[in-house]
């Protein structure tokens, strides 16, 4: 019996060893990998310029603290405010934790602006992690049930509604800030339309509001630029990172730009174990191999080959509803649940994720190869077709 608390669905399968996007369990068989650790494995596996980089780095120091300057993590920095346009970044270790910077810094701009009871406008469907307050920010109540009371202080509307954000602003005077993704991961591979967004930006900028954009899943390059909001020019105060920032090694990073900026000072907020020399040494590596292979245009283009292959097998499937995603975050949603296609793509030796019940989820490294993003295409077609007919 494990004594592994049960907080996952565990498949029955562990993996012993991965190249590229090619993963093999114990038992030797090889899988295709369409999910990359659920966007977290950039590089894919086993990439030499981020083994020798980890193995360099242990060498040498793995963690000091926040107490004393850090060369790489402040190398980190310089380099994400290069890549975003943003101004300065905080270190934790997570997605959640990176959001939690995010909201704390919501929350403190409004009260040195006065507002005793600051409102940050999040979004249904959304998801922010699983903390208190990431819980009750994202837009999912499957996820909030059973940990009540809730954090207060977050206000709902529909994804891609300006209207609604704009009455809410009207209407509650409390409101400091507009927490959204630009592609809704977990809730089902939404992309943010330009001008909504650009519509929030401005709404954001006519009330001083903050706009934070939580890059967690689509950002690191997965939609084909660096960030997910740099797809439609706006820049905006607040971003979060995390998952695919350090190839596979646990970082999260909040950016903030402009009024946001400047806002922290020595004992507003800190992480132990955030940005320490491990996890920066590996997320420059992970950024300098994006670049010099040239990974952010690949996922454009891979992503297209998948879209448009899975477009193509499953035009005249019924039950198929459609194909949508940007880049290398993609989902094909179905008119029915089919969270069983997890299995048999195991089975079949895809690795591929299902959400909101009905959409299946790809993810894969950036440095997936064309000619996988093919053969990822066919082998999931086949797969959704079995599954429909049965």
């Amino acid at each position: 019996m494990s004594h592994v608390m049960n907080t996952y669905a565990r498949l029955p399968v562990a993996f012993s060893h991965g190249n590229g996007s090619r993963v093999t369990d114990t038992e030797g068989k090889t899988y295709l990998d369409g999910l990359s650790g659920i966007a977290v494995n950039t590089l894919g596996h086993n990439h030499p310029a981020l083994v020798a980089a980890i193995a360099s780095q242990a060498a040498r120091l793995l963690h000091t603290s926040n107490l004393y300057r850090m060369p790489q993590q402040e190398r980190l920095a310089d380099k994400l405010t290069e890549i975003s346009g943003m101004d300065e970044v905080f270190f934790c270790n997570s997605g959640c934790e990176a959001n939690e910077a995010a909201i704390k810094l919501a929350r403190f701009y409004g009260h040195q602006r006065g507002v005793d009871n600051p409102a940050i406008i999040v979004m249904e469907h959304s998801f922010h992690g699983r903390t208190l307050a990431t819980l009750s920010a994202t837009g999912s109540r499957k996820v909030q049930a059973g940990f009540e009371p809730l954090v207060a202080g977050f206000v709902r509307v529909p994804f891609n509604d300006l209207d609604a954000v704009r009455a809410i602003g009207e209407r509650n005077k409390n409101v400091v800030a507009v927490m959204l993704e630009f592609v809704q991961g977990e809730g089902g591979i939404f992309v943010a339309d330009a001008k909504y967004l650009r519509g929030v930006r401005g709404l954001c900028d006519e009330n001083a509001w903050l706009m934070i954009c939580d890059e967690v899943q689509c950002g690191m390059g997965r939609t084909g630029t660096w960030f997910g909001f740099q797809q439609t020019g706006i820049r905006p105060d607040i971003a979060t990172l995390a998952k695919g920032l350090a190839g596979g090694v646990p970082i999260g990073a909040c950016l903030a730009a402009g009024k946001a900026a400047g806002l922290f000072v020595p004992g507003n907020h800190g992480s132990t174990f955030g940005g320490n020399q491990l996890a920066t040494a590996a997320a420059l590596a992970t950024l300098n191999v994006v670049e010099e292979e040239n990974l952010l245009a690949n996922a454009a283009e891979v992503g297209e080959i998948i879209r448009n292959g899975l477009t193509q097998a499953l035009a005249d499937v019924p039950g198929v509803v459609g194909v949508r995603g940007l880049g290398l975050i993609i989902g094909i949603e179905l008119d029915r649940p089919c969270g069983d296609l997890v299995r048999l793509g195991l089975d079949a030796g895809l690795l591929i994720n299902v959400t909101a019940e009905r959409v299946v989820r790809l993810l894969p490294a950036l440095n997936f190869s064309a000619d996988e993003g093919r053969e990822l295409a066919e082998r999931l077609a086949a797969l959704i077709r079995t599954f429909l007919s049965s």
